[in-house]
């Protein structure tokens, strides 16, 4: 799939929605504020088609409509970013304790979201608590890795100041969600399959739930790498490099050539668990045939795909890794205790809990 480039939606229902929004604005406002918001539809148009791009389902994201939220049980929020300081009276007056914000700087100035003034703006307050942790965008492998963090840090504040958590990303489709669904999972005792059901009944999103099982194997495992290596054979090219695997699609690896065998290869350590990549030859994005290909999506794009895991499949960690397959998988009575002392024994260092 290629997922680079960033493009408008279609102009006719651009303009479509820029008609409707001047009709509704009132006579006396300025050419501006016209502007302002015509560039920030024209953001959220293209926010949405990456979105949809990288997250492989059609999800819709409109800042300009401000911010949007769903109950997901009584006390936890999934909803997307608060754009102002007074969202932050918003969610005070729903009895919102914990705001948990996943995004990084780079999303938060996309829509040009002054963060700074939201957190001075909610430490005025004494009831309600501004949190950041910080995962990437459209990036399942990051968000795997960062997840066993993000939940702890999660789960701390939900213990420390009781009431309602908002929990939010850009668009509140994808990482608040996926990070909802892992404290359900992990701190509330919910089983996986019902936790997704439940999420999924109150707020339409895409929540990486493979990222979440990975996750939880880290947690019970430790990180277990495994070196592989990754060869397009031929001598014929200036560049072969690789988007995807661990570094998401968004970035590019590059491979290096070895004369003597007349290919061009690449040698990486890789956390146990399934990958998909494709190949950049030359500029253009194409898979190798040579190498493990992922069935045709509903748009008919291929990827190469592997899978790395435990050469013993006797071991603890194979076992594991064949139960996260399942639809069903779910926790043991011991696992649930050795993932909620991870949880509670987890520094806030970021650096030390990514392993």
């Amino acid at each position: 799939m290629n997922h680079h480039g960033k493009r408008l939606v279609n102009a006719t229902t651009h303009d479509i929605r820029r008609d409707c929004l001047v009709m509704a604005t009132p006579s006396s406002t300025s050419s501006i504020d016209k502007e302002d918001a015509k560039e920030s539809e024209e953001k959220s148009d293209v926010y949405s088609t990456n979105m949809t791009e990288a997250m492989g389902a059609v999800l819709t994201y409109r800042h300009e409509l401000g911010m949007n939220y769903d109950f997901i049980t009584p006390d936890l929020i999934v909803g997307s970013c608060l754009q102002t300081p007074a969202d932050v009276d918003k969610l005070r007056s729903i009895g919102v304790k914990t705001i948990y914000c996943l995004q990084q700087d780079s999303d938060l100035e996309y829509f040009s979201v002054d963060i700074g003034a939201i957190r001075e703006y909610a430490s005025t307050f004494d009831d309600i608590q501004h949190l950041r942790a910080e995962i990437r965008d459209f990036d399942a492998y990051d968000l795997r890795l960062r997840l066993p963090y993000v939940v702890s840090k999660l789960h701390k504040a939900v213990n420390r100041n009781g009431g309602i958590t908002y929990i939010h990303c850009t668009a509140g489709l994808g990482r608040a969600p996926a990070t909802a669904l892992a404290y359900m999972f992990w701190a509330q005792g919910y089983k996986l399959k019902d936790a997704i059901t439940l999420l999924l009944s109150k707020r339409p999103c895409f929540p990486k739930v493979d990222a979440i099982k990975s996750a939880t194997a880290d947690i019970l495992t430790g990180l277990k790498k495994k070196p592989v290596t990754l060869t397009w054979k031929g001598n014929g090219y200036s560049t072969v490099e690789i988007a995807g695997l661990d570094i998401g699609w968004g970035q590019r690896i590059p491979l290096k050539y070895d004369e003597n065998q007349g290919s061009w290869n690449l040698h990486r350590d890789l956390p146990e668990g399934r990958y998909e990549y494709k190949y950049i030859v030359d500029g253009a994005w194409v898979t190798n045939e040579y190498e493990l290909l992922t069935p045709a999506n509903k748009e008919g794009q291929i990827n190469n795909y592997i899978q790395v895991s435990d050469n013993d499949p006797e071991s603890v960690s194979s076992a594991l890794w064949e139960r996260l397959g399942a639809d069903d998988f779910d926790l043991t009575a011991n696992e649930q205790e050795i993932v909620r002392k991870f949880l509670d024994d987890c520094p806030d260092d970021t650096s030390v809990c990514r392993y």
